[in-house]
């Protein structure tokens, strides 16, 4: 289960996507989420996904 707070969730995606997941969707499929509620939670406190750095900044 990933964090409610978006500033903890940015932090933990975050570490996620640097240490274990290849992808976005890798860590969403594990989670049972969706990339979009991800992006838009994230978005919500200013940052976005950057699929070429595989982070949100």
């Amino acid at each position: 289960m990933l964090p409610k707070d978006p500033f903890i969730l940015y932090s933990v995606v975050n570490a996620r996507l640097r240490d274990t997941y290849p992808s976005l969707e890798a860590l969403c499929d594990d989670h049972g989420v969706t990339p979009e509620e991800v992006c838009q939670a994230l978005s919500a406190i200013g940052f976005t996904y950057d699929p070429d750095l595989n982070q949100f900044r």
